[in-house]
């Protein structure tokens, strides 16, 4: 086999496993503190622009849909409903009043931190069960990871 069929066989490989495993690893960290959390959770994209915002503060409707790769008036009618649900806030440019920035509320800030916390609890508390070696490749493996994220989102764009 030669050297580029085997880097491409290791690709394959990798990229089929995280396809598989990151999605699983979401949907029980998702569900773990979905079980103990007391607050019913946000349909995904409030919840993504929730999390952008956080992120964020300040940016506007355009700005959010193009970190979501969403449609501005997707955004914008997800930010009427988070707005009218007092989980956002809509303040005008003051050079623009067209233009408005968006802010969480301070719920929205407390309930976010609560759901991180819980998050990472959940994970703290699963991590010990792995090998040492397990622990440093996943530990290894966070940049590599951040960088494919950046990767596959400007790809979208």
């Amino acid at each position: 086999m030669s050297d580029a069929s085997a880097a491409s066989g290791g690709i394959d490989r990798v990229a089929s496993g995280l396809a598989a495993c990151l999605p699983a690893l979401h949907r029980t960290l998702e569900r773990r503190v979905a079980s103990i959390y007391p607050h019913p959770k946000p349909p995904e994209g409030q919840l993504l622009l929730l999390k952008f915002v956080a992120q964020q503060e300040g940016a506007t409707v355009r700005e959010a849909a193009e970190a979501l790769l969403m449609k501005p008036n997707n955004v914008s009618a997800l930010v009427s409903q988070l707005t009218g649900a007092g989980e956002l806030e809509r303040r005008p440019d003051s050079a623009d009043k067209r233009v408005a920035h968006l802010y969480l509320t301070a719920t929205s800030r407390t309930r976010l931190a609560e759901v991180r916390d819980l998050e990472t609890a959940c994970l703290a508390e699963a991590l010990p069960a792995l090998t040492d070696d397990e622990l440093d490749a996943l530990g290894s493996a966070l940049g590599a990871l951040t960088s494919l994220t950046r990767h596959l989102h400007s790809a979208a764009h």
